[in-house]
């Protein structure tokens, strides 16, 4: 390629993945995070519970738990096994439960039971990653991030926006997504590609057949292509 001659592979990517992105605003006009919170504690609490459990069930067990423990300074003083009890249902309770009391405590110590809005200081809490400092800081601060879950990975690898050694790496993957897009687009992008994920696209039988950016997608044939086969495949509810 000549000296300054424009990259037309990149900027074709750019354009695809930005139509994509338009079409999925379209399809989602509510995408938004689906988990319950009233505080940015409150949403750092549930998404460390949100680990591999769904929304919703993490929404049915926080209404309890902020309840009997509505900030850092509470949590962090209550008794494990009662905090154990009460989040059970998610899963790996034994483990979720000493991430938010630990959490709680490094909030109390450093922070005077306040959740930071900077992704350094939220990193280094217990049991929080660039995942869930991400869902803090776009949904509780309006600081731009993308969530790199299992919904947005498998995405982005059937579009095709990042190749398979990079989608290794989740980290690699988020910052080469974001390369693609406008900042201030990410964390609604990284709502659009979920919900996507959780309605249409799914792991293991995609609906390919009423996907609203089948025609962009270079994966479009993994599931159904049948339009009525594939209608009954798509999920409506708004918590999965």
């Amino acid at each position: 390629m000549p000296e300054g001659a424009p990259d037309r592979s990149r900027t074709a990517l750019v354009r695809r993945a930005r139509r994509i992105h338009r079409e999925l605003a379209a399809a989602y006009p509510d995408a938004g995070c689906e988990l319950d919170f009233s505080t940015p504690f409150e949403l750092l609490v549930a998404t460390v519970l949100s680990a591999q459990t769904t929304d919703r069930r993490v929404n049915a067990v926080t209404p309890v738990l902020f309840a009997r423990w509505p900030d850092a300074h509470t949590l962090a003083g209550a008794d494990r096994a009662e905090v154990e009890e009460v989040i059970r249902s998610t899963g790996f309770f034994r483990a979720k439960t000493a991430s938010v009391l630990g959490l709680s405590a490094a909030l109390v110590e450093r922070h005077d039971g306040e959740v930071p809005g900077r992704m350094t200081e939220l990193v280094r809490l217990p049991g929080v990653g660039r995942k869930t400092a991400n869902v803090v800081l776009g949904n509780a601060f309006d600081v731009p991030g993308l969530t790199v879950d299992t919904h947005f990975a498998r995405l982005v690898g059937r579009f095709a926006w990042v190749d398979a050694a990079t989608l290794k790496d989740p980290v690699r993957t988020e910052h080469a997504v974001g390369a693609l897009f406008e900042r201030r687009d990410w964390t609604m992008l990284s709502h659009r590609l979920i919900w996507h994920g959780r309605r249409r696209c799914h792991a293991r039988r995609p609906a390919c057949g009423a996907c609203p950016v089948a025609h962009w997608c270079p994966a479009f044939g993994t599931g159904p292509t049948d339009p009525v086969v594939a209608e009954q495949l798509v999920t409506t509810q708004g918590r999965a």
